[in-house]
């Protein structure tokens, strides 16, 4: 069981948590929600013991292992499956000592102990979770540092599913995956033999991966059962619930206030009034949470419509290498009114088409087609290939409306 204790939790002077308690059972999955900036990740931090708390503690099943997803991508020579396997550590050190130990009792407690963590059908787990994932039989067998940033985090995924920590924390782990893979870690999830804590804006995964919802408001922790479509339910309810009370109490301190002030100083009504006071102290208010307010997301709609199709394609091949192409024989047409979902296979070009469309790839061969006066949003897969990371949310946003002004452009 996790238990968190009146815990307080400040950063740079900002206090995130206030006397906030909550307790997990083991064996729960759990989806951790809040609003940006709450201080969900902080938690996790303060959960794993890597920052102090101000006030409170956090209790953990003695020698409770805990997992969370590394911050840096795995890079290096070893192959995407030894990466994986070697996230075990106990097994890999029992594995190491098996080389080298000649005392027999101690033989047989380590083939003893390797036995009991079904260790010699870990390679047959650890690559069932990499396809999961979205790797093949063969690109499990390559060099880690041939695959981008994305896919590597993709490997870190998958080395701390197969570690299989008594506390799992997962920090956004669909940030890195496609559809496919996505769909993949909800089952996973909701299968996960022990405790788990996931932080995650995807609606589906928190109605389909986890049994509780920790939601973390106001510096406080409030659990409640069921997924996220549940966990909304109750919480409007309780909102509703509480702003009624808050309503009928402030008509009660309203009367309460008018018969003091009525009646003080009469000798008649004197010991009444003295009794209306002490209520009137007595009366903690309630706090009647409501929700904040989040501003909807807004596409403007184009200052003028233009002639379909807004985007055809004929006879193209596009790829990244001369002579290699990605996509070939590709003929197609967008019209102004289409709602298109680009659906396929991991390495089938998802990403290589919307490059294409976008203007960050040109066609080796073929035409593509566009108005001259066409300007075209696009939001990468990994986003720090189109974000300066030297720059501010101020100058990165200044620099694209800067362009925008300069007439129509791709950005």
């Amino acid at each position: 069981m996790l238990v968190l204790n009146d815990v307080s939790l400040r950063v740079a002077g900002r206090l995130l948590l206030d006397g906030a308690s909550a307790q997990i059972a083991t064996g729960s999955r759990v989806g951790l929600v809040g609003r940006n900036g709450v201080g969900k990740t902080t938690l996790f931090r303060a959960i794993a013991g890597e920052m102090p708390l101000e006030h409170g503690t956090v209790a953990l099943a003695p020698r409770a292992r805990i997992g969370r997803l590394a911050q840096e991508a795995p890079d290096g020579p070893e192959r995407l499956i030894d990466v994986v396997l070697r996230a075990d550590e106990e097994r890999s050190q029992l594995l190491a000592e098996a080389e080298t130990a000649t005392d027999p009792h101690r033989i047989a407690e380590i083939q003893t102990r390797l036995a009991d963590i079904a260790a010699h059908s870990a390679p047959a787990r650890a690559a069932e979770i990499l396809a999961g994932l979205g790797f093949s039989h063969q690109n499990q067998q390559r060099p880690c540092s041939e695959f981008s940033g994305g896919w590597r985090m993709r490997v870190a995924l998958a080395a701390t599913l197969f570690a299989q920590p008594d506390l799992l924390l997962l920090d956004e782990p669909t940030n890195y995956l496609d559809l496919e893979g996505t769909l993949w870690l909800e089952e996973h999830l909701a299968r996960y033999p022990r405790t788990v804590i996931v932080i995650s804006h995807d609606r589906d995964l928190l109605d389909n991966a986890v049994d509780w919802i920790l939601n973390f408001e106001g510096g406080k922790l409030s659990l409640y059962r069921g997924g996220y479509t549940a966990f909304e339910r109750q919480r409007r309810e309780r909102q509703s619930l509480d702003l009624k009370l808050a309503k009928k109490q402030d008509v009660e301190r309203k009367r309460l206030v008018a018969f003091v002030e009525r009646f003080r100083a009469k000798a008649t009504k004197a010991k009444q009034a003295q009794s209306r006071m002490k209520l009137l102290a007595k009366l903690e208010p309630i706090a009647a949470v409501v929700a904040d307010e989040v501003r909807p997301i807004e596409i403007p709609a184009p200052a003028k419509t233009l002639s379909p199709p807004i985007i055809a394609t004929e006879d193209v091949a596009v790829g990244y290498e001369p002579g290699v192409p990605v996509l070939r024989r590709l003929s197609l047409r967008i019209d102004d009114d289409d709602r298109i979902a680009l659906l396929g296979a991991n390495g089938n070009g998802k990403s290589t088409l919307v490059k294409l469309l976008a203007g960050r790839l040109a066609p080796m061969t073929g035409r593509v087609t566009r108005p001259d006066k066409l300007e075209v949003g696009y939001f990468a897969q990994h986003q720090l290939d189109e974000l300066d990371p030297a720059d501010s949310a101020y100058d990165h946003v200044r620099r694209l409306m800067r362009m925008s002004w300069a007439g129509p452009t791709f950005h």
